[in-house]
């Protein structure tokens, strides 16, 4: 008898423990949130591990058809042919949206132009703009950067921004976000896109219009609430059905009131 409560005491035992071992991986957009997140799931749950990495959106969806992350983020949609590889695998994937984020449009802080068009910003990603003088700057080479063709960031800027048309050849691919910024803060010609939350001193974010320049719209977390900036996306969690239990609770806090005002504070926009 001792021994088959024993048995039953260790069994309840791996089962917490399975049940609040997590990993989750993709989007760079979504990480410092998820980051956040996972801290504060860990501190309020003594003895819980979420172990969280970026990648980009395609990243983390591959890694959940491999079984080698309980949580997939994405800035983007699941695609139709990434749904049907799950679906081949014998895995039924669900979806959660967790936030929203702007994406804005940056450029080095001496640059001297505060507003494009989305129509300026089309024809300089996709190299039809090439100079800062064709837009109202000073006669200086544009240099465009985006992010690798595997995030949801380029995903969704090539669809809302480009009207998916194709971004220029020779277009410089960024592995991360923070590489970017990085790469914007150190080259006076730069422009590249990020989200709203990796906004930082060392770049300028310009206004945009999508109404052909009759308005120029800042991006900023109001803005993006009260949706009259233009460029904002919903941001997803995906996971397998089968493991729903497991990371419903993770995914819980993440919605909940405390959760999203922690969406909030890192610099999304909270789902409600």
């Amino acid at each position: 008898m001792k021994k088959t409560i024993l048995l039953a005491a260790m069994a309840a035992c791996l089962c917490t423990t399975n049940a609040f071992s997590q990993k989750i991986k993709g989007s760079d957009t979504c990480l410092p949130l998820t980051q956040t997140e996972a801290e504060n799931f860990m501190n309020k749950n003594k003895g819980t591990s979420v172990t969280v990495t970026g990648g980009g959106s395609g990243v983390g969806i591959s890694a959940l058809m491999e079984g080698t992350t309980d949580i997939a983020m994405s800035s983007r949609k699941m695609k139709f042919d990434e749904k049907v590889r799950l679906q081949e695998a014998k895995k039924n994937p669900k979806e959660v949206v967790i936030a929203y984020d702007a994406l804005a449009v940056v450029v080095h802080p001496s640059n001297k132009v505060n507003n494009l068009t989305r129509e300026q910003l089309e024809a300089i990603f996709t190299g039809k703009i090439k100079n800062w003088k064709e837009v109202g700057g000073e006669d200086l080479k544009i240099v465009a950067y985006s992010r690798e063709t595997s995030s949801g960031t380029y995903e969704f800027f090539k669809e809302s921004v480009l009207k998916n048309k194709n971004y220029m050849n020779g277009i410089l691919s960024m592995p991360a976000t923070g590489a970017i910024i990085q790469s914007v803060s150190q080259t006076k010609g730069a422009i590249g896109y990020v989200g709203l939350a990796y906004i930082n001193k060392d770049v300028k974010a310009l206004h945009v219009s999508y109404d052909a320049g009759k308005s120029f719209i800042e991006p900023s977390l109001a803005n993006a609430k009260n949706k009259t900036y233009p460029i904002v996306r919903p941001l997803f969690y995906y996971y397998e059905a089968k493991t729903e239990r497991r990371v419903k609770p993770f995914i819980d806090y993440v919605l909940s009131t405390e959760g999203q005002a922690i969406v909030k504070n890192v610099g999304y926009i909270p789902i409600k």
